[in-house]
């Protein structure tokens, strides 16, 4: 991993039209320092395979005459990058440079003047080396980002050759000409290899997700609604953070609001998920027709001494128990309306409006209506990251039942409230908090781990602050 899709984050695109993100990242100066680190090792080991071309000449020298030489089998023994830095062009992008830089090669020689001819090797230092480059970041067709090298410069300060054995005198004679063709060489080799490093980098951009599948119903998108915000400390990424039903994009009828990050400097990279995104999962999953939980009598925990039967129910409601004796029974609890996400600091919650259908199974396991309840719920939400993935597990806050419909006469709600509330937290909740636990994807390059998280719930979203690492 270089510097280079490190710093590709910045184009998670394609760019359409310009609105409020539903998440946004932000690359700090520790998380650009990171990368240049990275950048500079993987420079490094690339300038090291640097090839110089086998050359040869003549030079004609005042003492002696005409002498022909050739130089041969030159390879790089070290590289040396002691200073570089990337900074940040506010509303520009990314500039990288290289300065002090070293190079040592070692190669051999041959001469011939007359009928002398002689052959050895020599060892070339080059020192003060620069390399200044700026790196542009676009889309492809499909949203990838791709990344360029542009307005590439390289330049030798000094290169200096001394000859090893045999007529090794003759060379030293006109080693300013050898210094020179070898530095241009050098020179030119530099650049073209600055651009292949960087557009190596595109191939594994293609493996960047952009549409991250959660699970069988629902992928969230992380292509960019707006360009990058560039500014000398760091750089924001707003990304779109919409959850979508497979096969099926359709626009949630609400919008994203403006995210606001708070001035925090300490992690690489922080990452902002708003109520948007929460919400619109919620949406999601509701037009999937999933937000709805099948209740019987075997998902009761065997301590409990209420049991999902007419007999229970029949203490509560005596038309149950007379028109529906010694029958077992189901309750359906299902979402009416979308769920509504509010983030308040430290402090996340769920509102639910939903109903409570309940059933008496018939000997031929047909299913009798009894009655229909509307529910009104909320829930807390405590968040985690596994891995890649935010996490979630809900506990239950308030919850309030009133008549709907039904078919066995009137009676008092609140007096099945017990029942209901156990239902709720032995079965409903736990269900739901094992589909949160599976967790759903972050935006991230591959081969990233995150490092030192933490996790706030603030006004309207959620901040991660993690440092990084990539492997391989």
């Amino acid at each position: 991993m270089s510097l280079f899709c490190w710093l590709a984050m910045v184009a998670l695109i394609p760019m359409t039209l310009s609105t409020e993100p539903g998440v946004k990242v932000r690359l700090t100066a520790k998380g650009i320092e990171y990368g240049r680190q990275l950048g500079m090792a993987s420079l490094q080991e690339k300038l090291k395979a640097i090839r110089v071309p086998d050359f040869s000449g003549k030079e004609r020298l005042s003492v002696i005459g005409r002498v022909s030489y050739s130089l041969s089998n030159i390879v790089i023994t070290s590289v040396g990058l002691p200073t570089s830095a990337v900074n940040l062009v506010p509303g520009t992008g990314v500039k990288m440079s290289i300065s002090g830089a070293f190079i040592s090669l070692r190669g051999n020689w041959r001469v011939k003047y007359l009928f002398i001819s002689g052959s050895g090797y020599f060892d070339l230092d080059v020192k003060d080396l620069s390399i200044s480059a700026s790196i542009a970041i676009s889309s492809d067709a499909t949203g990838h980002p791709v990344v360029s090298s542009a307005n590439c410069a390289a330049n030798v300060g000094s290169a200096k050759v001394k000859f090893h054995r045999g007529a090794s005198w003759l060379y030293n004679l006109f080693s300013k000409h050898i210094n020179m063709a070898l530095r241009r060489a050098l020179e030119k080799q530099i650049c073209p290899l600055v651009t292949k490093a960087v557009s190596a980098m595109n191939p594994r951009l293609q493996l960047l997700k952009v549409l991250a599948r959660v699970d069988k119903h629902a992928e969230i998108e992380y292509s960019m609604v707006s360009s990058p915000s560039v500014t000398t400390s760091f750089i924001d990424l707003n990304l779109k953070g919409e959850f979508y039903n497979i096969g099926n994009h359709q626009e949630p009828p609400f919008s994203p609001k403006a995210i606001s990050l708070p001035p925090q400097v300490n992690n690489m990279v922080y990452i902002s998920l708003s109520a948007y995104t929460a919400n619109s999962a919620g949406f999601v999953y509701n037009r999937a027709g999933i937000l709805s939980q099948d209740v019987t009598d075997d998902m009761i925990p065997g301590f409990s001494p209420i049991r999902l039967n007419t007999r229970t129910f029949g203490l509560f409601i005596p038309e149950i128990a007379r028109h529906f004796p010694g029958l077992m029974m189901k309750l359906v609890v299902k979402a009416a309306k979308d769920p509504i996400v509010t983030f308040e600091p430290d402090n996340m919650t769920v509102n639910v409006t939903g109903t409570v259908t309940a059933y008496a199974i018939q000997p031929n396991a047909t299913l009798s209506s009894l009655f229909v309840l509307n529910l009104e719920s909320s829930v807390s939400v405590r968040v985690f990251l596994r891995g890649m993935r935010l996490g979630g597990a809900v506990t239950l806050n308030k919850f309030d039942l009133t008549m709907g419909t039904s078919s066995v006469g009137e009676f008092q709600v609140k007096s099945l409230n017990s029942i209901f509330e156990m239902v709720l937290k032995l079965v409903a909740i736990p269900a739901l908090n094992v589909q949160l636990a599976k967790g759903y994807p972050l935006p991230a390059l591959r081969n990233m781990t995150l490092l030192n998280t933490r996790v706030q719930i603030l006004k309207d979203n959620i901040l991660i602050g993690t440092d990084v690492r990539f492997t391989g």
